[in-house]
């Protein structure tokens, strides 16, 4: 047995491939850097999906913002909806209105649901109307348009794009492992979905990039960041930002996503006050973690300096675990497909510990 199933091999994919020990991130044949900041969400997704819809289309862009277009009607009649539960609660909830199917319309709808219901969210708990889609708009411009009050800045929509890019698919993670097991049993997409939305919920797996800022916030200052992470440490309290369950190194993620922040930075949208305080809170805790923990690699990962890049782009800190699944509802479906297509029925052992009952002689 393998607690946490470590190292065990359960699925064959096309799809993503994790090199903990050398740092690389591979999407369908592509590394990550050849990926983030060159490519758009709307292509990342054709890639992914490529041989799992027979009628997928060579250009996404105008079939996922008709889905926009679409989920947009159920989002005006279920406001009370999101303007009263949490914001992923809210989400989750909506998606759960959304058809059950195997087919391309039920994918762009799945994906196009968090992208609307989010913003659509954020405004409602802020006392506010709702913005509509925007045909001619990408998939992360058209984002930052529904979230805001005027048309997105390019340079933002650059940046969300680098990051709806950058998390579409992780190899076998919790939330996509979920989705793979529901999958198997042959229930549609958003059945697998739903079940990949519960698992990135919990902290252990997409709820980190919060509490970065919390930590950055309780710093305040350059000056008192030694004195903070050294006490952390001391009590046995975890850095956020810092290790990853499988790299080895330093997480690929964190370096197309802080090049990501750096572009934002010089189109002057971001406060360079925070940024340097963040590269200098990084730089005390690589180097504490390595004295406190030397026997273990504990390198910047995916939740650094994205959340700086979300912050900047004026999502709250509730919403960030949805901003996640917005980008990788994409790889969900994907492997959601690739399961039933390929997979059997996902039905491990387990190890039975408890009491045994006597057996008279």
């Amino acid at each position: 047995m393998s607690n946490g199933l470590e190292d065990v091999v359960a699925a064959q994919t096309i799809l993503s491939d994790v090199d903990g020990l050398a740092g690389r991130l591979i999407i369908r044949g592509q590394p990550l850097d050849a990926l983030t900041g060159h490519v758009s969400y709307e292509q990342v997704l054709a890639l992914l999906w490529d041989g799992f819809f027979a009628d997928l289309p060579r250009d996404l862009t105008t079939p996922l913002a008709d889905a926009r277009a679409a989920v947009y009607g159920t989002v005006e009649r279920e406001q009370s909806l999101l303007a009263e539960l949490p914001v992923y609660d809210g989400v989750r909830a909506l998606m759960a209105r959304l058809p059950d199917g195997t087919d391309l319309e039920t994918a762009l709808l799945l994906t196009a649901a968090p992208a609307v219901a989010l913003p659509a969210a954020i405004r409602l708990q802020a006392g506010k109307s709702l913005r509509a889609p925007q045909p001619g708009l990408g998939h992360a411009a058209d984002m930052l348009s529904m979230l805001g009050d005027r048309p997105a800045d390019p340079a933002a929509a650059a940046a969300l794009d680098s990051y709806l890019v950058t998390v579409v698919d992780h190899g076998l993670n919790a939330s996509t492992f979920a989705a793979r097991v529901v999958a198997s049993t042959l229930a549609g997409l958003n059945s697998s979905a739903l079940a990949a939305l519960g698992a990135l919920k919990g902290p252990r797996h997409g709820g980190a990039l919060g509490p970065v800022l919390d930590m950055l916030d309780a710093i305040g200052t350059a000056d008192k960041a030694a004195a903070w992470i050294e006490n952390e440490l001391a009590n046995g309290r975890r850095l956020m930002g810092f290790g990853h369950r499988i790299y080895r190194v330093r997480d690929p993620r964190a370096d197309v996503l802080k090049a990501a922040l750096e572009r934002l930075t010089r189109s002057g949208a971001v406060d360079t006050a925070r940024v340097e305080l963040a590269q200098h809170v990084e730089a005390v805790a690589l180097a504490a973690l390595k004295r406190h923990k030397p026997d273990r690699v504990l390198a910047t990962n995916v939740e650094f300096y994205p959340a700086l890049l979300l912050e900047t782009l004026g999502f709250p800190r509730s919403a960030f675990t949805a901003i996640f699944a917005a980008s990788r509802i994409g790889g969900w479906i994907a492997h959601a497909r690739e399961e039933a297509a390929n997979g059997r029925l996902i039905r491990p052992k387990s190890l039975y510990v408890g009491p045994v009952p006597r057996v008279a002689a």
